[in-house]
C-alpha cells in the first residue's frame, strides 16, 4: 500500500515504480533488466531551491558548515557515504527507476570553503570508480542570511513568546540553497523504442522527487544536529 507522500511514477510496461525512504534507506520497487546498454545518451536536468533554518546567528552556523568533517556523513544516513580528501565524500543515494531500469547511482560530491560568505558544492570523480551507464553534474550553492527573531516570527508572536518562560535567540539564520543538476544517462535498447518525450518526461520528474525526498531527510537530520551539537532547544 502507497502512502500519499510517497512518489509514484506508472511504468508504461504495465509496471508501476515507488521510490521512498524504508527501512531508513532509499529504496525503489522495479524489475531489474539484463540487457546492454544503447549507445544514445538521455540528458536530464532539474533546478532546485529551499531553505532552512537554525537558531543561531551566522557566524555560528558558519563555523558548523565549515566543520562538515565531524557531522556530515552522520547526517547523510541512511545513504552510504565514504570520505574523499579534505572536503570531499562517495554518496550512495541508493536504488531508483522508471520504465522498468533501475540504477543505484553513486555521485562524488565536494563541499568548498566558503567564499565571502557563499558556500559551494560540486562533482568530483570517485577514485577507481566508473559510473556505469551515467554521468552527474551537480553545481549548488548556499548563503548565510542572519535575521532578528522578532523579523523571523512576526510582532505577534513574538510578543506571545516573549511574555512567556521559552528561552529564544535573538536571532536565526536561513541557509538557502540552489541546486542545478543534469544527470546524462544511457538506458537498455528497449527504452528507446517508447516515445522520446515520455522519457524525458518521466526522468525528469522521478530526478526532482529524488532530490525532494533526500533534501528533505537531509534538511531535517541537520536542524536537529545542529540545535542537539549546540544544546539550542526549538520549540517555537
Amino acid at each position: 500500500m502507497v502512502s500519499p507522500n510517497e512518489p509514484m511514477i506508472n511504468d508504461p510496461l504495465g509496471r508501476s515504480v515507488k521510490a521512498y525512504f524504508q527501512n531508513d534507506r532509499l529504496d525503489t520497487h522495479a524489475e531489474m533488466i539484463e540487457e546492454s546498454l544503447g549507445e544514445e545518451t538521455t540528458c536530464f536536468h532539474v533546478e532546485f531551491a529551499d531553505q532552512m533554518v537554525l537558531y543561531a546567528d551566522a557566524a555560528t552556523v558558519g563555523n558548523y558548515l565549515d566543520t562538515h568533517q565531524a557531522w556530515f556523513q552522520r547526517c547523510a544516513q541512511p545513504m552510504h557515504t565514504e570520505p574523499i580528501g579534505e572536503n570531499g565524500y562517495a554518496l550512495t543515494i541508493g536504488k531508483f527507476g522508471a520504465l522498468g531500469y533501475e540504477v543505484e547511482p553513486k555521485i562524488g560530491l565536494e563541499l568548498l570553503p566558503q567564499t565571502a560568505g557563499i558556500y559551494h558544492i560540486h562533482t568530483i570523480e570517485i577514485p577507481d570508480y566508473t559510473p556505469p551507464g551515467y554521468e552527474v553534474d551537480f553545481k549548488a550553492w548556499q548563503k548565510l542570511i542572519e535575521m532578528p527573531m522578532v523579523d523571523y516570527l512576526g510582532q505577534k508572536k513574538f510578543a506571545k513568546v516573549a511574555k512567556s518562560d521559552e528561552q529564544i535567540p535573538p536571532v536565526v539564520t536561513k541557509v538557502e540553497w540552489h541546486l542545478d543538476l543534469s544527470v546524462s544517462m544511457k538506458f537498455p535498447r528497449f527504452v528507446h523504442k517508447l516515445p522520446r518525450n515520455l522519457i524525458q518526461n518521466t526522468g525528469d520528474r522521478l530526478l526532482l522527487q529524488i532530490i525532494q525526498l533526500v533534501n528533505h531527510r537531509l534538511t531535517q537530520t541537520v536542524q536537529q544536529d545542529f540545535h542537539t551539537s549546540l544544546g539550542i532547544s526549538v520549540k517555537i
